[in-house]
């Protein structure tokens, strides 16, 4: 009987832990978005450069795979990923001033809409069915890595003058569902345990919303006949 009650207890409490997490996250998520979305605007505003742009990227990268993994657990974690999602928000400017510039506006909140509705379903689907998709890591992981060889492949094939513009699209057509399905595979750790920190769990959803959007951008802007 007290064995029972004990693994009562204890299912109640990581239960707890797990839904405390779980707010934390979007929570953060959220402000962060906003944040990211601030820093945008400014770096449009002000017509950041591409180079600029890049050297942002890179130090928000190293920000998350050197800087966040040693703060994680204390205050100063929290820091770290306004710093990271801050810079990936400014690092976007040049590219959102370009599509606005050839398509207008109406191109990015498109992309804006789009990656809302996706983000949305999916957590959402995870958080009502409970159902866990931690089977699909290796899976993503995969998907994941063939993608970059073939951007890496495609960069250094159209250095040389080669037209790799339908490589580009499928590249962008097969981020949108690897990140889909990151989507899934993040919201459902977080539910099942398999994520207990909101730090890092805000960092991976926040990559993934990033990386959906950038890719669906380009997708319209292929479609829309001017790109």
């Amino acid at each position: 009987m007290a064995n029972l009650y004990d693994t009562a207890q204890s299912a109640g409490v990581r239960s707890l832990e797990t839904n405390k997490v779980l707010r934390n996250t979007y929570a953060l998520l959220a402000v962060t978005l906003l944040f990211s979305a601030l820093t945008a605007g400014i770096s449009m505003a002000i017509g950041i450069p591409f180079g600029a742009a890049l050297v942002m990227n890179i130090v928000a990268l190293g920000l998350l795979w050197f800087v966040l993994p040693r703060t994680a657990h204390s205050s100063s974690g929290v820091f770290v990923v306004f710093a990271f999602t801050g810079l990936l928000g400014a690092g976007l400017g040049p590219m959102l001033n370009a599509y606005v510039s050839y398509h207008g506006g109406g191109i990015v909140f498109q992309a804006l809409a789009g990656t809302a509705i996706v983000f949305f379903t999916l957590s959402g689907y995870v958080l009502t069915t409970r159902k866990d998709f931690s089977f699909m890591g290796g899976f993503l992981m995969v998907g994941l890595v063939t993608v970059l060889l073939f951007a890496i492949g495609a960069m250094v094939a159209g250095f040389f003058g080669v037209d790799v513009s339908m490589v580009s699209l499928a590249i962008s057509g097969a981020i949108v569902l690897l990140m889909s399905g990151f989507i899934l595979y993040d919201t459902s750790r977080i539910i099942h345990g398999g994520e207990t920190n909101y730090l890092f769990a805000t960092a991976s959803l926040y990559l993934n919303i990033l990386n959906l959007f950038t890719s669906l951008l380009h997708l319209l802007g292929a479609f829309s006949g001017d790109d």
